[in-house]
């Protein structure tokens, strides 16, 4: 298996054993401390797998296709790029529906970020069309849905398991867009 097999983008404090983890924050398990959208350090056509839970919003709307033609240049033909951003039309459809009990407070994170450090902020929203269209146009050939139940890091609770209401997994709505791409 080659250090570049599988890829953890934005990890932040995550950690998946035998993956490479690139992130800004220097984290004692981060291989490489840097932006995720510079993997120059990384040859062409090296990953099998590059994962990056809600780090694509993070880039504004001139910038986020930059990072994915960049991901798409690190991975091998027939790899995978593993994505989960915020589903902008789930938060807006929930915030409409009238039903939480927070009003917008509720989606507010999920939408603008945490804001907790520099680098918690958010640039872009995303639907299933317009990520989906995005990733065809830097050339990816096909694009899928993704069940974070069904991934080798499933017991990793990460936002790509993202609920409203917070951590009601069996009866919440899933507010996390999951999305493959096949390069």
């Amino acid at each position: 298996m080659g250090q570049y097999d599988k890829i953890h983008l934005g990890c932040g404090v995550k950690h998946l054993p035998g993956w490479f983890h690139v992130d800004a924050l220097n984290y004692d398990h981060v291989d490489h401390v840097g932006r995720v959208e510079d993997l120059s350090f990384i040859p062409d056509n090296s990953a099998k797998l590059i994962y990056a839970c809600h780090v694509l919003e993070h880039f504004g709307r001139n910038t986020y296709k930059a990072a994915l033609k960049e991901w798409y240049r690190v991975l091998e033909p027939g790899g995978i790029l593993r994505l989960a951003v915020p589903d902008a039309r789930a938060a807006i459809q929930l915030y409409l529906s009238g039903t939480l009990p927070r009003g917008i407070e509720d989606v507010r994170g999920l939408l603008s970020g945490g804001q907790r450090d520099e680098y918690d902020f958010h640039g872009m929203m995303y639907d299933e069309p317009s990520l989906s269209e995005a990733l065809e146009e830097v050339g990816f050939s096909e694009t899928r849905l993704w069940d974070w139940r069904k991934t080798e890091h499933a017991h990793m609770d990460d936002y790509s398991q993202a609920y409203i209401p917070h951590m009601d997994k069996e009866n919440g709505v899933l507010v996390s867009l999951n999305v493959e791409a096949v390069k």
